[in-house]
C-alpha cells in the first residue's frame, strides 16, 4: 500500500510535468490521491541563491535533450515549449483558487498540458483566456479571484514553507519527513511512502 504523500509543482517546469503524469498513473492504479502542493519556483531559487536552467545556457540545452529521453522512457506524450521560459504567476495562483472551488485537478491537468503535450504560449493572455473558456471558466472573474490578496499571500507562504522544509527545487516530494528532489527520484518516493 502507498500512502500519499506531498508533491511541490511550479507548471513551468518540465521535469514537474513528466512527474506529475507518472503521478497520476499512480493514483489511477494505487487509488490514492497525492497532495499536489503548488509554489512558485521562481521564488524558491531566489530564496536559494540557485539558478535556474534557462539561465545556464549549456545546462539548459541538455535539459530538452534530457527530457525527452525520460518522456520516451515513461511514455509520456511530450513537446518541450517554444515559448519556454512559461511565467507562471497567475497560474500558480489560478491552481490555488481551483483547488479551493473544487476543480483543482482538472485544471492542473489542463494547464500541464497546454504548457507541455500541446506546446501552447501560455504567456499570451489570449490563449490563457480561451483555455479557461474551455474548462467554463470566466477569464475575467477568475483572473480577479487569483489576484486577491489572500490567494497571493497563500502562494507565497506555501513557497516559503517549502524553503523552511529543505526544499530548493521541483518537482519536489516529500514522504515520512524526508525529501526526494527530481522527476527520476519518483521511484524513491514511492519506495518510502510503502513503508
Amino acid at each position: 500500500m502507498i500512502k500519499p504523500f506531498e508533491f511541490y509543482f511550479d507548471f513551468g517546469s518540465p521535469y514537474t510535468f513528466l512527474a506529475h503524469k507518472q503521478i497520476r498513473k499512480i493514483e489511477k492504479e494505487n487509488s490514492i490521491k497525492i497532495k499536489y502542493m503548488p509554489i512558485l519556483l521562481g521564488a524558491l531559487l531566489k530564496a536559494t541563491e540557485i539558478k535556474s536552467n534557462i539561465h545556464i545556457p549549456i545546462k539548459g540545452k541538455y535539459m530538452v535533450k534530457d527530457c525527452k529521453l525520460c518522456a520516451e522512457k515513461n511514455s509520456i506524450e511530450f513537446k518541450f515549449n517554444n515559448y519556454f521560459p512559461i511565467i507562471t504567476l497567475n497560474l500558480m495562483r489560478g491552481a490555488l483558487v481551483a483547488n479551493e472551488k473544487g476543480f483543482g485537478q482538472i485544471f492542473i491537468n489542463k494547464v500541464f498540458d497546454a504548457i507541455w503535450k500541446d506546446g501552447l504560449n501560455l504567456n499570451d493572455k489570449s490563449i490563457v483566456d480561451k483555455l479557461l473558456k474551455n474548462l467554463d471558466i470566466n477569464p475575467k472573474t477568475f483572473l480577479l479571484e487569483s489576484t486577491n490578496e489572500n490567494i497571493k499571500n497563500e502562494l507565497k507562504n506555501r513557497t516559503d514553507d517549502a524553503h523552511q522544509k529543505g526544499i530548493f527545487g521541483v518537482p519536489s516530494f516529500l514522504v515520512n519527513n524526508k525529501l526526494f528532489w527530481g522527476q527520476d527520484r519518483l521511484e524513491f518516493a514511492i519506495n518510502e511512502a510503502k513503508k
